[in-house]
């Protein structure tokens, strides 16, 4: 059986691009017969009050995207001992260390960066002496990355198409714990898609730099992956990115004006799902669901759809 999944992080009130990433997970699961299953990501849990999470739940429920489980759902910030786990298995093998660099140096004009900006981390503690470590760490608590190797990792991607990176090259050893105790995404998201049975994941493209090393984290903890599906992103119509932040489109605005069927009608229309703007259901779109509908480009919201 396909099993997807939501996992939305709740620093805020969905969005429509939130939501678009949540209707086309459920179609694609629902369209091969399959179920979406519901994960709070709210590792950071200062940023992630729980009346969000709740948010989000209701506001699912409302657009008739009601997840199948779990009961009560996953919630990352209960989870470190899972995490944990894990975490140490990596460092048995020799593969993590700690790192002492400050944001500032991370992002030194020096430092290697990535085309699109992101930097490429240039193993500056990777080979640090035990002395070094002891010294560093009165002063300041390290972080932890894992060591990765200089190895293409190729995937391919089911809306994308082929895709590969150079772990090395293209994001250098990155964090699995930050300095105050939290996992990283990346560890987090790998233990808990596997432990919950997820062998599809639909998500943003803003993502798909993570997957090379969120695949090498499979293979290295012995765990299945799933099949990736990276959406294009969802665009305001003056063409900025929505945000939580911003409060743009959001669920919270969008549910004072329109029904459950006229939102996810318009949304299916910007998503190429529809070849009007006319109400719809998700029961409606799954009977004739196709990835090949939805654009492969950024989507530009068409101006007065909502």
């Amino acid at each position: 059986m396909t099993t997807g999944r939501y996992a939305p992080s709740p620093s805020g009130r969905m969005h429509l691009g939130n939501l678009m990433c949540c209707l086309l997970a459920w179609l694609s699961a629902k369209s091969k017969g399959g179920q979406v299953l519901l994960r709070i990501e709210d590792l950071d849990a200062q940023r992630c009050p729980r009346r969000y999470a709740d948010a989000i739940i209701d506001d699912l429920a409302w657009l008739g995207l009601a997840a199948d489980g779990p009961e009560p759902p996953v919630y990352q910030s209960e989870r470190s001992a899972v995490y944990a786990q894990y975490f140490e298995e990596l460092a048995r093998r020799g593969l993590v260390y700690p790192c002492f660099c400050s944001r500032s140096q991370l992002h030194a004009a020096s430092a290697p960066h990535r085309s699109d900006g992101q930097v490429v981390y240039a193993g500056t503690c990777r080979n640090l002496t035990a002395a070094e470590i002891a010294e560093k760490s009165k002063t300041r608590a390290p972080a932890w990355r894992v060591c990765v190797p200089d190895e293409v990792i190729a995937f391919e991607d089911g809306h994308i198409g082929p895709c590969a990176e150079n772990l090395a090259r293209d994001c250098g050893d990155f964090y699995l714990r930050r300095a105050d105790g939290v996992f990283a995404y990346q560890l987090a998201v790998v233990v808990d898609d596997a432990l919950m049975g997820v062998n599809e994941v639909v998500r943003g493209s803003d993502l798909l730099s993570s997957t090379a090393r969120q695949l090498w984290l499979y293979r290295e903890l012995g765990l299945r992956a799933p099949q990736f599906y990276h959406l294009p992103l969802l665009l305001a119509s003056d063409g900025r990115r929505l945000s939580k932040r911003d409060g743009d489109q959001s669920l919270e605005h969008l549910r004072t004006r329109y029904s459950p069927e006229e939102i996810i009608g318009r949304l299916a229309f910007a998503c190429g799902l529809q070849n009007r703007p006319t109400p719809a259901t998700p029961q409606d779109l799954a009977r004739t669901f196709d990835w090949a509908k939805v654009p492969k480009n950024d989507i530009v919201l068409p101006e007065g759809l909502f």
